[in-house]
């Protein structure tokens, strides 16, 4: 038996929020937990029932990418993982929003088929898209970044740089991945990478 995949919805379009629920609950397989339709309540959802899966929207209000930071905050808050669903067709938008957002993966709303099966392969582990992100977000790191990294997720590796260096590697990677601290990057980025 699958395990139950707890879902909520972050998406300003009721119409599409009412497909997507009637679509998860024709599989068992699925719990729509409930929806929010802006930032501030999607982040409070979340927190609320702690989901397996968040299907989130890019474009929540005025501001064109405020599913980016909904997602990010949610990401920090909870141990959901992210999907990306969205209306942008523009692969760089897409693979922007999923690099600063740290999502899972993505798809666009006109891949309604593939929604259900997309989710539980996320559920189950990685997917190809999560490992396409965890490498360009590796990217923006320098090797030297790389490996403080590694060795911040617990990783044993031998690292031949005075303190004052390893403390400044590991601002940059802060800065760069807009993260606040050490703790942070454990728990966005242990299960991710």
């Amino acid at each position: 038996m699958e395990k139950n995949i707890k879902v909520i919805l972050i998406e300003n379009d009721l119409d599409f929020v009412f497909l997507l629920q009637q679509l998860l609950h024709k599989d068992s397989t699925f719990s729509c937990l409930g929806y929010a339709t802006n930032k501030t309540d999607g982040i409070r959802l979340a927190c609320e029932v702690q989901p397996d899966i968040v299907l989130m929207d890019l474009n929540l209000s005025s501001n064109e990418l405020a599913g980016i930071e909904t997602s990010m905050e949610i990401r920090r808050q909870t141990n959901a993982k992210v999907i990306i669903l969205t209306s942008f067709e523009d692969y760089d938008t897409v693979i922007h929003a999923c690099i600063h957002s740290f999502a899972s993966g993505y798809l666009f709303k006109t891949q309604f088929d593939t929604i259900l099966p997309y989710i539980k392969q996320t559920a189950a582990g990685h997917t190809p898209h999560e490992y396409l992100i965890r490498s360009l977000i590796l990217s923006q790191l320098t090797s030297a970044e790389r490996t403080i990294l590694e060795r911040i997720l617990g990783n044993p590796i031998d690292i031949y740089s005075s303190n004052k260096t390893i403390a400044n590697q590991k601002t940059n990677i802060f800065r760069k991945l807009g993260l606040k601290s050490q703790k942070e990057v454990i728990h966005i980025l242990g299960d991710y990478l």
